[in-house]
């Protein structure tokens, strides 16, 4: 029954209301749990942070610690420009994009040397972290919230290593078609943003 339901997973969760996209202007945001919650209240970071983390168990070796750690320090980079409002053009697009690449990447079983899907990682992590950045508060409470969102953004990572672990022990075959519905909720998200 888990062979056949975790590939379809992504392509349900495209059924979840366009409310629960994770962007600037849902209300207040202060402290260590709405920080955490608004990773964890948005498909399209639910998605791509649990794709890094399952990219990295395929990949194996040091993918398993450089990918979610790479995608933690530029996604804090990202929320730097969010916080100090410095515009980061096409942030929606770029948040969807990452979507198609992590699935296009797990579809090609991170196929790309390290270094490169490192900066892959890397690149789009910018794009999430300014979502988060933008709503940081300007206050103490701002650590608090940014703690709350990298708490969170290591967990969706540590869920998707656990799948890819899951996924390599029971059938490898999978790993294809989550990709690919990663890919293609991202491809949906990307038609919406415009």
């Amino acid at each position: 029954m888990t062979r056949r339901v975790l590939p379809l997973l992504p392509a349900l969760l495209l059924l979840a209301p366009g409310a629960a996209l994770a962007h600037p202007g849902h209300g207040e945001a202060v402290g260590f749990a709405h920080g955490f919650a608004h990773p964890v209240g948005g498909l399209d970071h639910v998605l791509a942070m649990v794709a890094v983390g399952l990219l990295a168990a395929l990949r194996g070796g040091a993918a398993r610690w450089g990918l979610p750690v790479a995608f933690m320090a530029m996604m804090a980079a990202g929320a730097g420009l969010g916080v100090f409002g410095i515009a980061l053009p096409f942030a929606e697009a770029g948040i969807a994009l990452s979507l198609v690449a992590f699935g296009l990447a797990i579809v090609f079983a991170g196929r790309l040397p390290l270094p490169a899907l490192i900066g892959l990682v890397g690149v789009f992590a910018v794009f999430h972290g300014y979502a988060h950045g933008a709503e940081m508060p300007e206050t103490a409470s701002g650590l608090a919230y940014g703690a709350g969102f990298l708490a969170a953004t290591a967990l969706l990572h540590a869920a998707g290593l656990g799948l890819g672990f899951l996924v390599s022990a029971e059938r490898r075959r999978a790993a294809p078609a989550m990709g690919a519905a990663v890919a293609l909720s991202g491809l949906t998200l990307l038609v919406g943003a415009f």
